[in-house]
């Protein structure tokens, strides 16, 4: 049985994203929390004022943090076991950076949608790999926001409580 809620969100696509980012991060270290944030990203890019979305717009386009936080982590274990994603236990908590193959494999992917991942990634990270915690912060409420305004408005259609 397929899930079509899946199609670009489950470990492998969002590992993919993980390494993606990571490389173009790389050498920088990131945490799980600015990993899921950029997977997000990564794919809304328009909403930063960036290219053209990858993925198509959907009706709630609100991030699902909790969700999207145990797929990314899952996928950042899938990449772990091929060597496209390294992971560090520090004082302040884990953080991960692309592996050694990561670049190799990413430079072997060569369809449309890889290039395009491959690029957004690598605009996603200079525009937003410089933000501090709390600058970033600041941003990803900003964004909450807007979603919890969407999200009540779908729910107000569909004919839920205001």
């Amino acid at each position: 049985m397929s899930n079509g809620n899946l199609t670009f969100n489950g470990p492998f696509e969002a590992g993919m994203r993980a390494v993606a980012i990571l490389a173009a991060a790389f050498p920088r270290e990131l945490d799980i929390q600015r990993l899921t944030a950029f997977d997000y990203l990564l794919v809304h890019t328009e909403m930063l004022g960036g290219p053209e979305d990858l993925h198509p717009e959907t009706p709630i386009s609100t991030p699902a943090t909790q969700v999207r936080r145990s797929i990314v982590q899952d996928g950042l274990h899938l990449m772990m076991t091929r060597d496209l994603v390294a992971r560090s236990a520090r004082e302040d908590g884990i953080v991960y950076q692309a592996g050694e193959l990561a670049e190799t494999f990413l430079d072997a992917l060569q369809s449309p949608y890889s290039t395009e991942l491959k690029s957004r990634a690598t605009w996603l990270v200079d525009h937003l790999g410089s933000y501090e915690e709390g600058e970033f912060d600041k941003l990803m409420r900003r964004f909450f926001d807007q979603w919890v305004m969407e999200f009540q408005h779908v729910e107000q259609s569909l004919g839920g409580a205001a």
